[in-house]
């Protein structure tokens, strides 16, 4: 994590102030005027952070497909969840179990990565699954290029020193930064607040998500977005966290909530009436369900904060 704009410094005043601009059209598979996040792919269905799942996250219509970045011994940025490879990659003990920052890049691509979810939900069991392999970033890009919306975590940042310097020039690799900066192409989340001013300082239009992890009851929610509001343009709550109030205290920053990991439909129900923005999910395909059945809930917050249609 684990839920855009051509922010230039001299546009946060204006942001801060939520004036009313014209609301942008938002591209298809919006729906309800909430984003549907593909967490890990279509994570509930397919082994996560495989082409395999990607490729059913959009089919279910999930707005972004979201990575979670590591990077190997020699260099390259890989996309899994954990920080080591144990859970999820099946070979060779030498290459597959251990920290992925403990292996080249030869080495995990040796692993497989799909057959552990057969392992898991034999109801869902796959054979083709096997064949999954651990996904680069450039691969990824490669792939999809400028067909998908991206939403990228930096992993353990301050393990992998410069990730965010080598995100952003694949990003470039790929023509993605000024589509990231002008419609929201690539959103870019870390739990590492640091890791999102370090990405802030190379290019100030990229939009950036502060993921955060359980607030203790009683926090100052103005005081923790202020600071947020500073250099990141939405945060990424755990859903237990977010209510009406958590929404609206954001949306007074203009920031957007796209609350992670809503998997349940009362969850999603519940969410999409606080007026959240965006949700991350297992199953795209059943909070695509329950938006269209909602229909429209709030107000976007698009409508009331200057955005540049994402």
């Amino acid at each position: 994590m684990g839920h855009p704009s051509r922010l230039l410094p001299a546009l946060l005043a204006a942001l801060a102030s939520c004036g009313p601009p014209p609301t942008p059209k938002l591209p298809a598979p919006y729906v309800s005027d909430v984003t549907i996040i593909g967490h890990r792919g279509a994570s509930g269905l397919a082994p996560e952070h495989t082409l395999a799942s990607y490729d059913l996250a959009i089919q279910l219509g999930a707005a972004y497909i979201e990575q979670d970045l590591q990077r190997t011994s020699d260099g390259v940025l890989v996309i899994l969840h954990d920080t080591t490879l144990d859970r999820t990659m099946r070979g060779p003990a030498g290459s597959c179990t251990g920290r992925v920052a403990d292996h080249s890049i030869g080495e995990v691509k040796r692993c497989d990565a799909g057959s552990w979810f057969n392992d898991h939900s034999p109801e869902r069991a796959r054979k083709e699954y096997a064949r999954e392999r651990i996904v680069t970033l450039e691969e990824l890009f490669s792939r999809y290029r400028d067909s998908v919306r991206y939403y990228i975590e930096t992993k353990n940042p301050e393990d992998a020193p410069g990730m965010e310097r080598e995100l952003v020039a694949m990003m470039d690799r790929f023509r993605l930064r000024e589509p990231a900066a002008r419609d929201g192409r690539v959103l870019i989340q870390s739990f590492s607040a640091r890791s999102l001013r370090t990405v802030r300082a190379i290019d100030a239009r990229l939009p950036l998500i502060q993921l955060m992890e359980r607030i203790p009851k009683g926090a100052d929610l103005g005081a923790i977005f202020d600071s947020v509001a500073a250099y990141a343009q939405g945060v990424g709550p755990n859903r237990l966290d977010v209510d009406d109030a958590f929404v609206a205290a954001a949306h007074a920053r203009c920031l957007v909530v796209h609350p992670y990991t809503v998997n349940l439909e009362d969850d999603m129900r519940r969410l999409a009436h606080a007026g959240v923005d965006g949700m991350f999910t297992d199953y795209a395909d059943r909070l695509r369900g329950v938006l269209a059945l909602l229909g429209r809930t709030r107000t976007p917050l698009a409508a009331r904060c200057r955005r540049y249609g994402w």
